[in-house]
């Protein structure tokens, strides 16, 4: 090519001019690089096993986990058990979601002082209490002919 001849033109890629590119990149690299430090940080990976103390890395549920570490459950059940439904797909899921709301909600103190089980948790726990029951819920629900909600009377059976 001669020095005479021009090249042509670089059509913007999807008509979106390189320098936004660029402004991307860097977003996402940012938003990826707090992200891991968040997640090493707060010992993310920790979360993926059935240990108990996992959940008491944050200051806010040591005293669950001690409140469970006394109770009928703390030699029959682990957090897993109660607080994640079955199979590997909606375990992870739950973790997951679960997972990312906490986290907002310790990083931006959102929470309140007295934690509360969610809608969604309440269903995942009282389908847990169900499973590993079930024999006595069956035989309530014969008596009471309702479906058993279990946490309602029992509240503390978990957490003391």
């Amino acid at each position: 090519m001669s020095p005479q001849q021009a090249l042509p033109a670089r059509q913007p890629f999807l008509g979106i001019p390189p320098v936004w590119w660029a402004s991307l990149a860097v977003c996402v690299g940012l938003a990826a690089g707090v992200g891991m430090f968040t997640f090493g940080y707060a010992r993310g990976a920790s979360y993926f096993t059935n240990n108990p103390g996992a959940c008491a890395n944050c200051h806010v549920m040591r005293q669950q986990y001690a409140g469970w570490m006394k109770s009928s459950h703390g030699n029959v059940a682990v957090c897993n058990d109660c607080h994640s439904p079955a199979g590997f797909v909606p375990k992870y899921y739950t973790k997951a979601r679960n997972g990312f709301f906490h986290s907002l909600a310790f990083t931006t103190g959102w929470f309140p002082d007295n934690i509360r089980i969610n809608s969604f948790n309440y269903e995942v726990t009282r389908n847990a209490c169900v499973k590993c029951h079930q024999p006595i819920v069956a035989a309530m629900e014969g008596v009471h002919g309702e479906s058993a909600d279990c946490i309602a009377c029992h509240s503390q059976v978990g957490h003391q």
